[in-house]
């Protein structure tokens, strides 16, 4: 039991490092956040499909990436708890063939633009801000969340091994 758990602790950490790596590298290019934004580390948000160690992993790699991105203390927390919602969704749709993206895209297309609106003071409407956010989830999660999902599938069972 003690070992299944240290193997879940470290793919958490693994996932969370890799969350921060990529949305800092998609940052550069001023699309972790803001209105219009594809934060490409969304796509692992389908993880949870492979293992429940990636929930945690999610929701540290999130709110790391949001406080070293400067992003502002309530969107660090709220943005870090749509994907904590999307991760959490998307565990309890694994079995689907495809609904199991739409949790992530469905948490952050409703509670970024609230965060958008009311801490960085967007003065877009709120309409638009879900759809520009929720096209770019669409875009990370839907497209190449997917693809990452059939990439992992053939090796699932070595990569997210639970016991020797």
């Amino acid at each position: 039991m003690k070992k299944k758990n240290v193997i879940r602790l470290t793919q958490a950490a693994m996932i969370a490092a890799i969350y921060v790596v990529l949305t800092y590298f998609i940052s550069a290019f001023g699309l972790a956040s803001g209105a219009i934004q594809v934060r490409i580390s969304e796509a692992l948000t389908i993880l949870p499909v492979f293992t429940p160690a990636a929930i945690p992993g999610l929701f540290v790699g999130c709110l790391l990436s949001n406080l070293l991105t400067g992003c502002m203390a309530l969107d660090v927390i709220f943005g870090s708890i749509a994907t904590l919602i999307g991760a959490v969704g998307t565990y309890l749709l694994r079995k689907t063939k495809f609904a199991f993206t739409l949790p992530p895209v469905i948490s952050n297309a409703i509670i970024v633009p609230i965060v958008l609106k009311n801490v960085y003071g967007l003065q877009d409407a709120a309409w638009y801000l879900v759809l520009t956010v929720g096209a770019g989830e669409v875009i990370s999660v839907c497209i190449l969340g997917m693809i990452l999902k059939k990439v992992l599938w053939k090796y699932r069972n070595v990569i997210f091994k639970e016991e020797d």
